[in-house]
C-alpha cells in the first residue's frame, strides 16, 4: 500500500505542475480507504512545505448532506490551506493557476486561541473564534473532469485550489450564523444561495468536527489559523474572464475576477 501511496501522490502531484488533469487516485488506493487517502494528501503536503509553503488553515468539504451522500460518507472532509493559495479581496487570479475550478461561497472563521483537546464542545469552539469572514473558496481538481469518489477528492487535498477572504471581520455575537443568507453572484447575476444551516446545520458543528479530528491526530487547531468552514450553497462552475461576488448577511462581501 506505500508504494501505491507514493504512487497516488506523485500522479497528483505532476498533474498540478504540468496543468494536464490525471486519472483518479481510487484505482490505486482503493475506494473506501480514508486512511490512505489522507496518507496521499499528507506526503504532498509535507513536499510543500518542505518547498517553502506555509499553512494558514484548514478547510472543511462535504458538509452538505447532498455531497455527502453522492459520495457515499457520513462526515465532512478536510484540506489545507497554504499562504500562496490566498487571492486578494477583489483581485485577479490567472487563468493558468487553476484546474477545473468552481467557486463557493462560504463563512470563514480565524481562531484566536488554540484548540487542543479533542474531547471539546460547542462552547469551546465558540470562545476560540476571533471573528468571521466572508469568503470564496475556489475549488479545482487534478483529476480529469472532477470524475471524483471521496478517497479522489481526499487525497487531492479535499479538492482545494484557492481562497479568498472578505474584510469585515465580525465577532459572533453579533451574526446568526444559522439564519444567516448566502448569495453567490457571477457577473452580477445571483447563482447559488443558502442558509447557514447548509453547513452541517450551523458552521460551529462543522468547526467542532475539524476540531476534535484533528486534535485526535495530533495536529491541533492554532490561534491565527483560517478555517473555511464549507460552502452555504450549490457549487459554481466559472470561466475566463468571469467575476464572482459572494454576499452573506452581516459579513459583507468578497469578490474574485478570474483572469483571461
Amino acid at each position: 500500500m506505500q508504494k501505491s501511496i507514493k504512487t497516488a501522490a506523485e500522479r497528483l502531484r505532476q498533474a498540478a505542475e504540468t496543468g494536464q488533469a490525471c486519472a483518479p487516485v481510487r484505482e490505486l488506493i482503493g475506494l473506501d480507504d480514508l486512511a490512505a487517502a489522507y496518507e496521499v494528501q499528507a506526503l504532498n503536503t509535507q513536499l510543500r512545505l518542505a518547498a517553502g509553503a506555509r499553512i494558514v488553515g484548514r478547510k472543511i468539504g462535504l458538509t452538505a448532506k447532498s455531497v455527502q451522500t453522492q459520495l457515499g460518507v457520513e462526515q465532512p472532509d478536510y484540506g489545507v490551506l497554504f499562504h500562496d493559495r490566498e487571492v486578494l479581496n477583489g483581485a485577479i487570479v490567472p487563468w493558468q493557476a487553476l484546474m477545473q475550478p468552481r467557486a463557493e461561497g462560504e463563512i470563514a472563521f480565524v481562531l484566536g486561541k488554540d484548540l487542543p483537546h479533542p474531547d471539546l464542545i460547542s462552547a469551546d469552539v465558540i470562545s476560540a473564534i476571533d471573528y468571521a469572514l466572508a469568503s470564496i473558496e475556489i475549488v479545482g481538481s487534478r483529476i480529469e473532469n472532477w470524475n471524483i469518489r471521496i478517497t479522489d477528492t481526499i487525497a487531492d487535498n479535499a479538492s482545494a485550489s484557492h481562497f479568498v477572504l472578505g474584510h469585515r471581520p465580525v465577532r459572533l455575537e453579533h451574526l446568526d450564523l444559522t439564519g444567516c443568507n448566502m448569495s453567490l453572484l457571477k457577473n452580477c447575476v445571483q447563482v447559488s444561495e443558502g442558509l447557514g444551516a447548509a453547513c452541517l446545520g450551523s458552521p460551529i458543528n462543522a468547526l467542532v468536527w475539524l476540531a476534535k479530528t484533528m486534535a485526535r491526530l495530533g495536529e491541533p487547531l492554532r490561534a491565527g489559523e483560517v478555517i473555511l468552514t464549507g460552502a452555504l450553497g450549490p457549487v459554481v462552475a466559472v470561466t475566463p474572464g468571469d467575476r464572482i461576488d459572494c454576499h452573506i448577511d452581516g459579513l459583507g462581501s468578497a469578490s474574485v475576477h478570474f483572469g483571461t
